[in-house]
């Protein structure tokens, strides 16, 4: 049986790693697929091929024009794109992929794979999104005002998901992914 692809959007800082981290330690056979980015490395947070492949923006360009990504965007000032074959290659040997994606991106692979399960995180409340995001101190100031007035319109494009999780109670949210995963797999069956 092939794998199922999984989008997950939502605003930087709503906590997506976090809970995607935690539904995977209660789910077999799912993992990520690592995006390209041109954006540095966050120090402490950022590994080499598990959380990104940090590649040139020349790099970057050149697998665009060579197809390799199955959707890439420019957000908050970097690139970042999925790549084809990685996802293709997992799918087909039957595991189950997530794609942590921007709106823009999801849209596009949604349109692409249009059998892919979207699912939204949004935050409590935009003021809870802003103290996530002071509390990482992983971006300057001027990075986190950018990714707050983002989210405002990210936000807005929850509804166009199939699920949307409320990120309140991390306990309860990771519960509802695992029951996203699981309910998709049964319908596959």
């Amino acid at each position: 049986m092939k794998g199922r692809l999984y989008i997950f959007s939502g605003p930087a800082g709503v906590g997506k790693g976090t809970l995607l981290r935690r539904a995977f330690e209660k789910l077999s056979n799912i993992k990520y697929s690592v995006s390209c980015t041109t954006r540095a490395p966050r120090p402490e947070l950022d590994k080499e091929g598990e959380t990104y492949y940090f590649v040139t923006e020349d790099e970057f360009r050149r697998r665009i024009a060579d197809g390799d990504f199955l959707e890439y965007a420019e957000v908050h000032g970097h690139l970042y794109g999925t790549r084809r074959d990685i996802v293709e290659k997992a799918l087909d040997s039957g595991t189950d992929i997530v794609l942590e994606i921007d709106v823009q991106g999801a849209r596009i692979v949604k349109e692409k794979m249009p059998e892919a399960v979207t699912v939204f995180v949004k935050p409590p409340s935009m003021e809870e999104l802003r103290r996530r995001l002071r509390g990482r101190g992983s971006e300057p100031p001027e990075e986190q005002a950018l990714r707050i007035k983002n989210a405002e319109a990210e936000i807005a494009c929850a509804d166009s998901y199939d699920y949307v999780v409320v990120n309140d109670d991390l306990d309860r949210a990771v519960d509802e992914i695992i029951n996203i995963v699981k309910e998709n797999r049964e319908e596959q069956r």
